[in-house]
Protein backbone atom coordinates (compact mmCIF):
# COMPACT_ATOMS: atom_id res chain seq x y z
CA UNK A 1 0.00 0.00 0.00
CA UNK A 2 1.49 3.09 -1.28
CA UNK A 3 2.30 5.82 2.01
CA UNK A 4 0.05 9.10 2.04
CA UNK A 5 1.31 12.23 0.95
CA UNK A 6 2.58 13.90 3.77
CA UNK A 7 -0.33 16.89 2.57
CA UNK A 8 -3.09 14.64 2.99
CA UNK A 9 -1.68 13.28 6.24
CA UNK A 10 -1.74 17.23 7.25
CA UNK A 11 -5.06 17.07 6.42
CA UNK A 12 -6.33 14.43 7.78
CA UNK A 13 -5.12 15.08 11.30
CA UNK A 14 -6.44 18.93 10.90
CA UNK A 15 -9.90 17.51 10.04
CA UNK A 16 -10.06 14.91 13.28
CA UNK A 17 -8.39 18.12 15.41
CA UNK A 18 -11.55 19.87 14.28
CA UNK A 19 -14.14 16.96 15.12
CA UNK A 20 -12.81 16.64 18.55
CA UNK A 21 -13.33 20.39 19.02
CA UNK A 22 -16.83 20.63 17.59
CA UNK A 23 -18.08 17.65 19.77
CA UNK A 24 -16.40 19.68 22.77
CA UNK A 25 -17.61 22.58 21.46
CA UNK A 26 -21.51 21.44 21.30
CA UNK A 27 -21.35 19.49 24.75
CA UNK A 28 -20.34 22.52 26.39
CA UNK A 29 -22.86 24.94 24.47
CA UNK A 30 -25.86 22.06 24.49
CA UNK A 31 -27.75 20.72 27.55
CA UNK A 32 -29.85 17.91 27.84
CA UNK A 33 -32.92 17.82 30.04
CA UNK A 34 -34.46 14.13 30.39
CA UNK A 35 -37.66 13.22 30.57
CA UNK A 36 -38.54 13.04 34.26
CA UNK A 37 -36.96 16.71 35.03
CA UNK A 38 -37.41 20.28 34.98
CA UNK A 39 -34.63 22.72 33.42
CA UNK A 40 -34.07 25.76 35.23
CA UNK A 41 -31.19 27.98 33.94
CA UNK A 42 -28.77 30.19 35.54
CA UNK A 43 -27.10 33.74 34.05
CA UNK A 44 -23.86 34.40 35.51
CA UNK A 45 -21.99 36.66 32.84
CA UNK A 46 -24.41 39.01 30.47
CA UNK A 47 -26.92 41.53 30.63
CA UNK A 48 -29.59 39.23 32.25
CA UNK A 49 -27.97 37.63 35.29
CA UNK A 50 -29.66 35.60 37.73
CA UNK A 51 -31.86 32.68 37.82
CA UNK A 52 -34.55 32.98 34.78
CA UNK A 53 -38.07 31.87 35.81
CA UNK A 54 -38.73 30.16 32.71
CA UNK A 55 -39.22 26.39 33.11
CA UNK A 56 -37.49 23.72 30.82
CA UNK A 57 -39.30 21.26 29.79
CA UNK A 58 -37.05 17.92 28.66
CA UNK A 59 -35.03 18.68 25.19
CA UNK A 60 -31.65 20.45 24.43
CA UNK A 61 -31.07 23.56 24.67
CA UNK A 62 -28.45 26.31 24.82
CA UNK A 63 -26.31 26.87 26.91
CA UNK A 64 -23.33 29.51 27.19
CA UNK A 65 -19.85 28.25 27.70
CA UNK A 66 -17.39 28.68 29.93
CA UNK A 67 -19.43 29.32 33.12
CA UNK A 68 -21.41 31.75 31.41
CA UNK A 69 -24.51 30.21 32.08
CA UNK A 70 -25.84 27.18 34.15
CA UNK A 71 -28.59 24.72 33.97
CA UNK A 72 -29.91 23.06 37.09
CA UNK A 73 -31.66 19.68 37.04
CA UNK A 74 -34.80 19.26 39.41
CA UNK A 75 -36.62 15.58 39.44
CA UNK A 76 -40.44 15.93 37.49
CA UNK A 77 -41.65 12.85 39.30
CA UNK A 78 -42.63 12.02 42.64
CA UNK A 79 -40.16 12.01 45.68
CA UNK A 80 -40.25 9.59 48.66
CA UNK A 81 -38.60 10.49 52.00
CA UNK A 82 -38.30 7.38 54.35
CA UNK A 83 -37.69 7.95 57.59
CA UNK A 84 -36.31 4.75 59.41
CA UNK A 85 -34.11 3.16 61.62
CA UNK A 86 -34.15 -0.10 59.15
CA UNK A 87 -30.89 0.42 57.20
CA UNK A 88 -31.67 0.59 53.67
CA UNK A 89 -29.06 -0.18 50.90
CA UNK A 90 -28.08 2.49 48.48
CA UNK A 91 -31.21 4.24 47.28
CA UNK A 92 -31.12 6.26 43.63
CA UNK A 93 -33.73 9.21 43.40
CA UNK A 94 -36.33 9.26 43.45
CA UNK A 95 -36.05 8.01 46.81
CA UNK A 96 -34.16 9.21 49.96
CA UNK A 97 -33.38 7.99 53.10
CA UNK A 98 -33.34 9.71 56.08
CA UNK A 99 -31.28 7.18 59.02
CA UNK A 100 -33.38 7.89 61.49
CA UNK A 101 -36.65 7.69 62.97
CA UNK A 102 -39.06 10.18 64.21
CA UNK A 103 -39.17 10.61 67.90
CA UNK A 104 -42.53 11.68 69.03
CA UNK A 105 -43.38 12.14 72.82
CA UNK A 106 -46.74 11.58 73.64
CA UNK A 107 -49.25 13.44 75.38
CA UNK A 108 -48.76 11.40 78.60
CA UNK A 109 -44.82 12.00 78.45
CA UNK A 110 -43.73 8.69 76.95
CA UNK A 111 -41.82 8.59 73.94
CA UNK A 112 -41.75 6.49 70.67
CA UNK A 113 -40.11 6.02 67.28
CA UNK A 114 -42.55 6.51 64.60
CA UNK A 115 -40.86 5.20 61.02
CA UNK A 116 -42.35 7.34 58.56
CA UNK A 117 -42.49 7.70 54.61
CA UNK A 118 -43.20 11.12 52.92
CA UNK A 119 -44.87 11.38 49.45
CA UNK A 120 -44.18 14.60 47.70
CA UNK A 121 -42.89 16.29 44.44
CA UNK A 122 -41.80 19.62 43.11
CA UNK A 123 -44.55 21.34 41.54
CA UNK A 124 -42.40 24.91 40.95
CA UNK A 125 -38.86 24.60 40.27
CA UNK A 126 -38.23 27.84 39.95
CA UNK A 127 -39.51 28.46 43.46
CA UNK A 128 -37.12 25.56 45.00
CA UNK A 129 -34.50 27.18 43.16
CA UNK A 130 -34.80 30.49 44.74
CA UNK A 131 -36.02 29.88 48.00
CA UNK A 132 -34.12 26.73 48.62
CA UNK A 133 -31.19 26.36 45.98
CA UNK A 134 -30.10 23.95 43.49
CA UNK A 135 -29.05 19.91 44.09
CA UNK A 136 -31.03 18.51 46.61
CA UNK A 137 -31.11 21.35 48.87
CA UNK A 138 -35.28 21.34 48.40
CA UNK A 139 -34.40 18.03 50.78
CA UNK A 140 -32.13 18.88 52.58
CA UNK A 141 -33.13 22.77 53.40
CA UNK A 142 -36.73 22.07 52.69
CA UNK A 143 -38.03 19.15 54.06
CA UNK A 144 -36.01 17.39 56.47
CA UNK A 145 -36.30 20.84 58.63
CA UNK A 146 -39.90 21.04 58.38
CA UNK A 147 -40.98 16.99 58.68
CA UNK A 148 -40.07 16.19 61.98
CA UNK A 149 -41.22 18.68 64.09
CA UNK A 150 -44.44 18.89 62.28
CA UNK A 151 -44.91 15.36 62.64
CA UNK A 152 -43.81 15.60 66.60
CA UNK A 153 -46.53 18.61 66.91
CA UNK A 154 -49.40 16.43 65.29
CA UNK A 155 -48.60 13.05 66.38
CA UNK A 156 -47.76 14.46 69.82
CA UNK A 157 -51.41 15.45 70.68
CA UNK A 158 -51.93 11.37 71.04
CA UNK A 159 -51.20 9.36 74.15
CA UNK A 160 -49.40 5.82 74.46
CA UNK A 161 -52.36 3.56 73.69
CA UNK A 162 -54.03 5.94 70.85
CA UNK A 163 -50.60 4.51 68.37
CA UNK A 164 -52.85 1.71 68.59
CA UNK A 165 -56.15 3.29 67.54
CA UNK A 166 -56.01 3.30 63.65
CA UNK A 167 -58.52 6.12 62.83
CA UNK A 168 -57.63 8.59 65.33
CA UNK A 169 -53.55 7.56 64.32
CA UNK A 170 -54.74 8.66 60.57
CA UNK A 171 -56.30 11.26 61.33
CA UNK A 172 -53.54 13.08 63.36
CA UNK A 173 -51.89 11.71 60.64
CA UNK A 174 -53.77 13.89 57.69
CA UNK A 175 -53.33 16.95 59.83
CA UNK A 176 -49.24 16.69 59.74
CA UNK A 177 -49.61 15.97 55.95
CA UNK A 178 -51.94 19.58 55.43
CA UNK A 179 -49.22 21.65 58.02
CA UNK A 180 -46.30 20.33 55.59
CA UNK A 181 -48.05 21.10 52.45
CA UNK A 182 -48.89 24.15 54.07
CA UNK A 183 -45.23 25.02 55.03
CA UNK A 184 -43.76 23.77 51.52
CA UNK A 185 -46.24 24.95 48.88
CA UNK A 186 -44.39 28.39 48.98
CA UNK A 187 -41.18 26.81 48.27
CA UNK A 188 -42.74 25.35 45.09
CA UNK A 189 -43.05 21.60 46.68
CA UNK A 190 -46.67 19.72 47.42
CA UNK A 191 -47.48 17.05 49.94
CA UNK A 192 -49.24 14.19 48.65
CA UNK A 193 -48.97 11.70 51.45
CA UNK A 194 -47.44 10.79 54.71
CA UNK A 195 -47.55 7.31 55.77
CA UNK A 196 -46.92 5.94 59.10
CA UNK A 197 -45.21 2.62 58.49
CA UNK A 198 -44.25 1.49 62.01
CA UNK A 199 -43.87 2.49 65.72
CA UNK A 200 -41.86 1.63 68.68
CA UNK A 201 -41.67 2.46 71.98
CA UNK A 202 -39.04 1.53 75.07
CA UNK A 203 -38.92 -2.57 75.55
CA UNK A 204 -40.69 -2.00 79.15
CA UNK A 205 -43.34 0.19 77.92
CA UNK A 206 -44.01 -2.28 75.27
CA UNK A 207 -44.31 -4.81 76.70
CA UNK A 208 -46.85 -2.95 79.97
CA UNK A 209 -49.32 -1.98 76.60
CA UNK A 210 -48.91 -5.23 75.25
CA UNK A 211 -50.17 -7.29 78.73
CA UNK A 212 -52.87 -4.40 78.67
CA UNK A 213 -54.17 -4.61 75.11
CA UNK A 214 -54.03 -8.71 75.75
CA UNK A 215 -56.19 -7.87 79.18
CA UNK A 216 -58.67 -5.65 76.81
CA UNK A 217 -58.91 -8.20 74.29
CA UNK A 218 -59.66 -10.86 76.91
CA UNK A 219 -62.41 -8.36 78.48
CA UNK A 220 -63.91 -7.85 75.09
CA UNK A 221 -63.82 -11.53 74.30
CA UNK A 222 -65.76 -12.52 77.52
CA UNK A 223 -68.18 -9.76 76.27
CA UNK A 224 -68.54 -10.56 73.43
CA UNK A 225 -68.74 -14.41 74.52
CA UNK A 226 -71.89 -13.31 77.08
CA UNK A 227 -73.64 -11.38 74.34
CA UNK A 228 -73.61 -14.55 72.39
CA UNK A 229 -74.51 -16.34 74.59
CA UNK A 230 -77.32 -14.14 75.59
CA UNK A 231 -78.31 -13.81 71.82
CA UNK A 232 -78.17 -17.44 71.34
CA UNK A 233 -80.41 -17.98 74.58
CA UNK A 234 -83.21 -14.96 72.55
CA UNK A 235 -82.84 -17.20 69.70
CA UNK A 236 -83.81 -20.37 71.30
CA UNK A 237 -86.33 -18.96 72.87
CA UNK A 238 -88.07 -17.37 69.84
CA UNK A 239 -87.57 -21.04 67.72
CA UNK A 240 -89.24 -22.65 70.61
CA UNK A 241 -92.36 -19.52 70.72
CA UNK A 242 -92.76 -20.09 66.87
CA UNK A 243 -92.78 -24.01 67.05
CA UNK A 244 -95.39 -23.48 70.18
CA UNK A 245 -97.25 -21.45 67.55
CA UNK A 246 -97.13 -23.88 64.19
CA UNK A 247 -98.18 -26.68 66.99
CA UNK A 248 -101.23 -24.51 68.36
CA UNK A 249 -101.88 -23.66 64.62
CA UNK A 250 -101.97 -27.27 63.27
CA UNK A 251 -104.25 -28.45 66.85
CA UNK A 252 -106.83 -25.28 65.81
CA UNK A 253 -106.81 -26.32 61.76
CA UNK A 254 -107.49 -30.19 62.97
CA UNK A 255 -109.89 -29.23 65.44
CA UNK A 256 -111.52 -27.23 62.83
CA UNK A 257 -111.53 -29.53 60.23
CA UNK A 258 -112.80 -32.19 62.36
CA UNK A 259 -115.61 -29.94 63.02
CA UNK A 260 -116.27 -29.68 59.29
CA UNK A 261 -116.17 -33.22 59.03
CA UNK A 262 -118.84 -33.63 61.41
CA UNK A 263 -120.88 -30.95 60.37
CA UNK A 264 -120.46 -32.23 56.69
CA UNK A 265 -121.28 -36.22 58.22
CA UNK A 266 -124.41 -34.90 59.74
CA UNK A 267 -125.62 -32.89 56.98
CA UNK A 268 -125.07 -36.11 54.73
CA UNK A 269 -127.11 -38.22 56.64
CA UNK A 270 -130.09 -35.75 57.82
CA UNK A 271 -130.55 -35.34 53.66
CA UNK A 272 -129.89 -38.98 53.22
CA UNK A 273 -132.94 -39.81 55.81
CA UNK A 274 -134.86 -37.25 54.66
CA UNK A 275 -134.38 -38.76 51.35
CA UNK A 276 -135.79 -41.84 52.36
CA UNK A 277 -138.44 -40.86 54.48
CA UNK A 278 -139.29 -39.26 50.87
CA UNK A 279 -138.81 -42.49 48.91
CA UNK A 280 -140.76 -44.55 51.71
CA UNK A 281 -143.96 -42.12 51.57
CA UNK A 282 -143.92 -41.94 47.68
CA UNK A 283 -143.88 -45.95 47.84
CA UNK A 284 -146.81 -45.83 50.96
CA UNK A 285 -148.47 -43.52 48.83
CA UNK A 286 -148.09 -45.77 45.62
CA UNK A 287 -149.51 -48.58 47.54
CA UNK A 288 -152.93 -46.48 49.09
CA UNK A 289 -153.38 -45.29 45.10
CA UNK A 290 -153.04 -49.40 44.00
CA UNK A 291 -155.29 -50.58 46.96
CA UNK A 292 -157.61 -47.86 46.31
CA UNK A 293 -157.30 -48.42 43.08
CA UNK A 294 -158.49 -52.22 43.15
CA UNK A 295 -161.82 -51.14 44.77
CA UNK A 296 -163.26 -48.92 41.06
CA UNK A 297 -166.07 -51.04 39.66
CA UNK A 298 -164.70 -53.43 36.87
CA UNK A 299 -162.39 -53.63 38.35
CA UNK A 300 -162.56 -57.35 38.99
CA UNK A 301 -162.28 -58.46 35.70
CA UNK A 302 -159.36 -57.03 34.87
CA UNK A 303 -157.62 -59.25 38.05
CA UNK A 304 -159.45 -62.13 36.06
CA UNK A 305 -157.90 -60.97 32.59
CA UNK A 306 -154.90 -60.98 34.37
CA UNK A 307 -155.05 -64.33 36.16
CA UNK A 308 -156.30 -65.43 32.74
CA UNK A 309 -152.86 -64.65 30.87
CA UNK A 310 -150.88 -66.31 33.33
CA UNK A 311 -152.34 -69.23 32.95
CA UNK A 312 -152.22 -69.00 28.89
CA UNK A 313 -149.01 -70.66 29.74
CA UNK A 314 -150.16 -73.69 31.23
CA UNK A 315 -150.17 -76.74 28.37
CA UNK A 316 -152.84 -78.94 30.83
CA UNK A 317 -154.69 -78.25 33.69
CA UNK A 318 -156.74 -80.92 35.69
CA UNK A 319 -159.74 -79.72 37.18
CA UNK A 320 -162.77 -81.58 38.40
CA UNK A 321 -165.82 -81.64 35.90
CA UNK A 322 -168.62 -83.51 37.78
CA UNK A 323 -170.11 -82.80 41.04
CA UNK A 324 -170.87 -79.78 42.94
CA UNK A 325 -167.40 -78.12 42.01
CA UNK A 326 -167.20 -79.63 38.81
CA UNK A 327 -165.82 -77.04 36.22
CA UNK A 328 -167.71 -76.55 33.04
CA UNK A 329 -165.28 -74.72 30.29
CA UNK A 330 -168.62 -74.58 28.40
CA UNK A 331 -169.83 -72.55 30.80
CA UNK A 332 -168.40 -68.66 30.83
CA UNK A 333 -170.45 -67.56 33.46
CA UNK A 334 -169.10 -70.24 35.63
CA UNK A 335 -165.76 -69.46 34.63
CA UNK A 336 -166.18 -66.00 35.31
CA UNK A 337 -167.34 -66.79 38.81
CA UNK A 338 -164.18 -68.81 38.83
CA UNK A 339 -162.24 -66.08 38.47
CA UNK A 340 -164.08 -64.12 41.07
CA UNK A 341 -165.93 -62.16 38.71
CA UNK A 342 -169.50 -61.10 40.83
CA UNK A 343 -172.35 -61.46 37.83
CA UNK A 344 -175.43 -59.75 37.99
CA UNK A 345 -174.07 -56.97 39.93
CA UNK A 346 -172.51 -53.57 39.66
CA UNK A 347 -169.95 -55.24 41.52
CA UNK A 348 -167.02 -53.37 42.95
CA UNK A 349 -166.42 -50.03 45.19
CA UNK A 350 -167.51 -46.93 43.38
CA UNK A 351 -164.20 -45.44 42.61
CA UNK A 352 -162.15 -43.13 45.32
CA UNK A 353 -163.46 -39.60 45.14
CA UNK A 354 -160.76 -37.13 43.31
CA UNK A 355 -158.31 -35.38 45.58
CA UNK A 356 -159.70 -32.14 47.05
CA UNK A 357 -158.52 -29.08 44.68
CA UNK A 358 -156.71 -26.61 46.83
CA UNK A 359 -158.08 -22.87 46.50
CA UNK A 360 -155.35 -20.20 45.87
CA UNK A 361 -154.53 -18.40 49.09
CA UNK A 362 -155.46 -14.80 48.98
CA UNK A 363 -153.01 -12.15 48.03
CA UNK A 364 -153.25 -9.36 50.05
CA UNK A 365 -151.33 -6.36 49.06
CA UNK A 366 -149.72 -3.17 50.74
CA UNK A 367 -152.75 -1.34 50.81
CA UNK A 368 -154.58 -4.43 52.96
CA UNK A 369 -156.93 -5.55 50.41
CA UNK A 370 -157.69 -9.09 49.66
CA UNK A 371 -157.55 -9.80 45.65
Amino acid sequence: MPALPPGVKAGGVLALMGLVVCLVMVRTVVDYVKPYEYGIKQVNIGVRRGVLEKVYTPGYWFVKPFGMEKMHHFPRQLQVLDMTLTEKGTSTNPSHTYDRAAKIQTSDGFFVDVDATILYRIVDPYKVMTTLGPGQMYLTNGVLPKAEPILKQALGELNTEDFYNSPLRTEKTEKARAALDTELRTKGMQVDQILIRYFKYSDEIQKNIEAKKLQDQLVFKNQAEAKANTEEAITKKTAQEGEMKVKLTMQQGEAYKTEKLAEQDLYTRKRAAEAELLVKTADAESTQLKNDAMQVLGYDRKVAMEMAKALGGLDTIVVPTGGENGVNPMDLDGMLQLFGVQLGKMGGAPPPPPPPVSAPAPVVDNGGILQ
